[in-house]
């Protein structure tokens, strides 16, 4: 799983596709596109962290002043680049908080997570948030209490890694807007903003202020807001943002009491 951040240096590459004179060493690059981590394929580790690191170097001269390219990255990618000698040690072990912290996976389908509360059984439904996979989506609406949208403020300057050029914040407005004036959602709607502690490292050598961003991003989601929605500006890796959690059980705990009144 800490394989997958290490490959988003292919971004870096597939950036570069159009000019592969950009990097001084066409033969890295190539590699790193073709490298999957798959049966039978054995590269010695210190050979791809001599890749990985080289093209790194290299990518983040080449990307400065590149925001569309550096945005192409997962935030957690330097991070595992900056630690690649530790995680290329054969005996490596994820010890640090952050090795954990900082894995980025991505959700392929549909995933269902059942767990107690207070003695009170949950069902939280993870769906993909791939195009491809919207209109999956309507199958899982069907019965739910409320509806948990997560919104990553850090990626507020990044494209899709499906469309490039469509920004992320433009297509999580255009589904938080599908999704709020549906007709068939009469449920609570709750507005995670979601990783502010990235949005503020990335802002600390950006000209802009930090404070006129925020403003604008919580307006970009609060235009369609109604009495019963909310929204929660939190950061998911603190443990002091865990009364946003208590805060939206207690939501959902009531929309059941209201159910149940109803009946």
């Amino acid at each position: 799983t800490i394989f997958e951040p290490i490959k988003g240096s292919k971004v870096l590459v597939d950036a570069g596709g159009h000019s592969m004179a950009a990097f001084e060493n066409k033969t890295l690059g190539m590699f790193l596109m073709a490298f999957e981590n798959k049966a039978g394929l054995s590269i010695e580790a210190a050979a791809f962290r001599l890749y990985v690191s080289t093209l790194s170097t290299l990518g983040g001269t080449w990307t400065s002043g590149r925001p569309s390219v550096a945005g192409g990255l997962c935030e957690s990618v330097k991070y595992f680049l900056d630690n690649l000698d530790q995680i290329c040690q054969l005996n490596y072990f994820p010890s640090k908080q952050e090795d954990i912290l900082l894995v980025r996976k991505a959700t392929k389908g549909i995933v269902e997570h059942d767990f107690v509360i207070k003695k009170i059984p949950f069902e939280m439904v993870d769906v993909d948030s791939q195009r491809s996979q919207h209109q999956k989506w309507f199958q899982c609406f069907d019965g739910i209490t409320s509806i948990l949208f997560m919104v990553s403020l850090s990626e507020c300057n990044q494209g899709l890694m499906e469309d490039w050029p469509t920004n992320w914040l433009v297509e999580f407005e255009s589904i938080f807007e599908t999704i709020i004036n549906n007709k068939l959602f009469f449920n609570s709607i709750i507005a995670f903003l979601n990783k502010t502690d990235l949005l503020v490292e990335k802002m600390r050598s950006d000209p802009h202020q930090l404070e006129d961003l925020e403003r604008y991003l919580v307006q970009c989601f609060c235009r369609w807001q109604e009495p019963q929605n909310a929204r929660c500006s939190t950061t998911a890796i603190d443990g002091e943002s865990l009364f946003m959690f208590h805060a939206v059980t207690n939501t959902i705990l009531k929309e059941i009491l209201k159910d149940i009144m109803l009946q």
